[in-house]
Parts: C-alpha cells; sequence; structure tokens
C-alpha cells in the first residue's frame, strides 16, 4: 500500500476535534466535552494499538505482545491517574475523607479505584468472552486453546492477583504495595523479552506501517507514539472532568460514569483489535493479548496508584480503600482467580466463557433489584460465589497448575513447543497428553 489506509487516517481525525477544544480553551457542554475527549482518547488508542503491532517487525513476539498490551491500557492509565491526582489533592485539603465535608458527592479517592475495578472487570468479563464468542461464530470451535508460550503471563497473573486479593482487608493501598505489584511487571517483562522472535501478521495501518523500509517505519513508529500520547495527555483530564460534570447534570451516578463509561471509552480499542484478531482467527493472539493487557492493568495500573497520590497528596498515607471500595476491590480479585482457573489448561471453553459473562451481568441485576443498604453486601456474595468456582475449577484442573506455573515461571521460551499439554476429558478427570512426535524429535538423545 502506497497510501496510509482509510482507517487509521479516521483515527488521526478523530483526534483533532479533543486537541482543538483542549488548545483553544472552548467552553462545551460536558455531555458534548465528554463525547469530544473520549473520541479523542479512541481515536488516540487505535494509532498506538497500531504502532506496538507495526513495532512487532523489530522485537521478539513476546515482547511485542506485552508492548502491545501495555501500550493499548495507556489511555485506561491517563483516565485512572487524573482521578487518582484529584483524590491525592482532595485529601491533602480534606485529610483522609477525600472530600468536603457536607457535600453528597463521591470522594474523589473512591473513583480513582472505581476506574480502576472497573477497567479489570471489563477486560475479562466482556473481553475474554467477546474473543471467544467471535472465534465460536467464525469457526464453529466451542473454545479456544492457547500456547504453552501463554503460560506465561498466566502465571504472573496469578500471582498478582493472589497478592492482590489481601487489598480488600487494608485501610490504604500503600507504595509497599507499588514495590510489590511493579517488581512483578517488572519480572514479566523480562521474561517475555527472552521470546525468540517471529515473523508478524499485520493488516490495515498497522501493515502500512510494517511494510516500510527500516528508518521510516522505525520513524513512523516512534512518531505515532508521540502523537498519540500527547493527544491522551491533553484530553485525559478534561475527559475525566466531563464524566463527572454530566453525572451532575443529568443526574446520573458519578461513580457509575467513571466505573463504567469511562473504562468503556478507553478500553474499546483494545477490546475491538483484540476482537479483530478473532475475526481472522488468530484466536491465541487475540485471548494471549488479552491475558497481557489483564497483568499489565493488574500490577503496573494498581502498583502506580499509590505512587501518583503519594506526589499529589504530598503525604506518605497511602490511598484510602473506604469500606464500599472493599468490595469493589474483592470482586475484581475473585473474578481474577476464577479466570485463571477456567484458563489453567490453557483452553478457554465456550461454557466458561459464558460463566464469566453470566457472572459479569449479575453484579448489574443484583444493583437494580436489590436495595440500597444491600449493595456492599451483595459485592461479597458474588465475591465468595466467585472464590467457591475458582476453587472447584482449580480442583478439577489441580494436575495442570504446577504444570502452568512451572511453564510460566522457569521453562526457557525454546523448550515452551506444543510438547506436554494439561488437557480436561470428560467427568471433569484430568490427564496429561504428550503430543510424542514432537517430544520424540525434540529429545536430545532422539
Amino acid at each position: 500500500m502506497r497510501r496510509p489506509p482509510l482507517s487509521g487516517l479516521l483515527a488521526l481525525a478523530a483526534t483533532v476535534p479533543g486537541v482543538v477544544v483542549a488548545l483553544a480553551g472552548i467552553d462545551l457542554p460536558a455531555p458534548a466535552a465528554a463525547l469530544v475527549f473520549g473520541g479523542a482518547i479512541v481515536g488516540a488508542a487505535f494509532v498506538l494499538a497500531w504502532a506496538a503491532e507495526a513495532a512487532q517487525v523489530d522485537v521478539s513476539a513476546g515482547l511485542a505482545v506485552a508492548v502491545l498490551a501495555l501500550i493499548a491500557v495507556l489511555p485506561e492509565y491517563s483516565v485512572d491517574f487524573v482521578f487518582t491526582w484529584r483524590g491525592g489533592e482532595a485529601a491533602a485539603q480534606y485529610g483522609a475523607d477525600c472530600h468536603p465535608p457536607g457535600d453528597p458527592g463521591t470522594p474523589a479517592c473512591s473513583l480513582a479505584l472505581a476506574n480502576m475495578t472497573g477497567a479489570n472487570r471489563i477486560l475479562v468479563g466482556i473481553g475474554w468472552v467477546v474473543v471467544v464468542l467471535i472465534a465460536w461464530r467464525r469457526s464453529k470451535k466451542r473454545g479456544i486453546t492457547l500456547g504453552r508460550a501463554d503460560a506465561v503471563p498466566l502465571a504472573f497473573l496469578t500471582i498478582a492477583s493472589l497478592y492482590c486479593l489481601i487489598l480488600p482487608f487494608k485501610r490504604t493501598l500503600t507504595l509497599w504495595d507499588t514495590l510489590v505489584l511493579v517488581a512483578v511487571f517488572i519480572a514479566y517483562s523480562w521474561r517475555v523479552s527472552r521470546a525468540p522472535a517471529g515473523e508478524p501478521d499485520l493488516i490495515g495501518p498497522s501493515a502500512w506501517v510494517g511494510n516500510l523500509a527500516k528508518v521510516p517505519r522505525r520513524s513512523t513508529v516512534i512518531g505515532l507514539f508521540l502523537v498519540a500520547a500527547a493527544v491522551i495527555l491533553l484530553a485525559a483530564e478534561p475527559f475525566a472532568e466531563s464524566l463527572v460534570d454530566t453525572g451532575q447534570e443529568l443526574g446520573i451516578s458519578e461513580f457509575l460514569l467513571v466505573q463504567w463509561v469511562a473504562p468503556l471509552a478507553s478500553e474499546a480499542p483494545e477490546l475491538l483489535v483484540a476482537g479483530l484478531y478473532a475475526y481472522r482467527l488468530h484466536t491465541t493472539e487475540a485471548l494471549g493479548a488479552l491475558v497481557s493487557s489483564k497483568v499489565n492493568q493488574w500490577t503496573l495500573l494498581v502498583g502506580t496508584l499509590p505512587a501518583v497520590f503519594a506526589v499529589s497528596s504530598r503525604g506518605w498515607s497511602g490511598l484510602p480503600i473506604e469500606p464500599a471500595q472493599r468490595g469493589e476491590l474483592l470482586l475484581t480479585a475473585s473474578q481474577s482467580l476464577l479466570a485463571i482457573a477456567l484458563l489453567l489448561g490453557l483452553t478457554l471453553s465456550l461454557r466458561a466463557a459464558l460463566a464469566l459473562l453470566g457472572l459479569f451481568l449479575v453484579q448489574f441485576v443484583l444493583a437494580g433489584v436489590l436495595p440500597v443498604q444491600w449493595h456492599d453486601r451483595s459485592l461479597w456474595i458474588l465475591s465468595g460465589v466467585y472464590l467457591v468456582l475458582a476453587a472447584i475449577a482449580v480442583y478439577r484442573k489441580r494436575t495442570c497448575l504446577i504444570p502452568m506455573l512451572r511453564d510460566g515461571l522457569l521453562t526457557p521460551y525454546d523448550q515452551l513447543g506444543d510438547g506436554l499439554r494439561c488437557m480436561t476429558t470428560g467427568g471433569g478427570r484430568l490427564r496429561l497428553r504428550t503430543r510424542l512426535k514432537e517430544a520424540i524429535s525434540s529429545h536430545p538423545g532422539g
């Protein structure tokens, strides 16, 4: 292709109104501003995703997937950092309540955690499920099977989820949590950087960039990264402000907008890119990228929130976890553990995906039918359901757990072929299936 694809030009065009409004200081009504700045963030996120895909030409396959996952969630980082920064400023002014006395609105610190928990639950409850449903619709396969190399993000996601399970029982997110979770992310990044290089399968704007000569390609990728990052920096804060103002003007809960609408806007490009991979029947890459994104959000995003809060609040007390947010954190961690348990055999079945979707939707049904005073309790009850189902799934796939952790944390990448795979059989009994031809041919002794 000699000219950039139309989709790439449209994504860049979507960023223009937000940039113009931000730089010119135009005062728009809150709903209109939310649409303009949200559209700019979505357009910039598509540009980031395409640039990261094109970068696969120059970096290893595993690192490329990890970088793609990280880049794709940068809009989510920017929006969440805005809410966290505002929470820190509110804490510096009003104390640990992060709220002016007598104000009926949602405390600023709660909005930071609401955005993070909503984004994480959408990624699994919608993202993973959509990929499986598209694959089933396109190929009639009742599930997606990952490769052994995908045990790497799954193993690190297990570590992060087990650690995050203790967060609901704390009063604050502290810099200690930053240290632990960022360390997990660094270890994960180092691990995937050892993956061998592969030949990427690019389409659309990423293919146009990837097919350029070496110097123009790298210059274009860097330029796209910089442009998209600049747009996100300009649009993130006004987008967050306009969402809160929209809730106040329309009588909609600002907590609801921040927890669900904002993450949908910032996660949309990532979900669409994964859906596109699934539609092209690159189902392993689609689900693998979303698992990597979950690792990024559950380690680096959660881990950096206390650091942002410490800078903005000019203190070391940590990001407060209010009682209402503990149930949200527990539900998010419980959903992660169930998703991991269902994926232990490196296969996510259609039935398991529908179970994740059903449980994700149950929270909204409960919120609609239960009295307000029961809302927090319902989160804890639903979390218990997630944890019980996770325990059952782990027991049924218990012979898969150690091989997955060993492959994910220790086995060299050049040995992560299609050899030993943990599979489920009828009645929930487990067995290990060895692909003898591959095992024999790869064994040093033949």
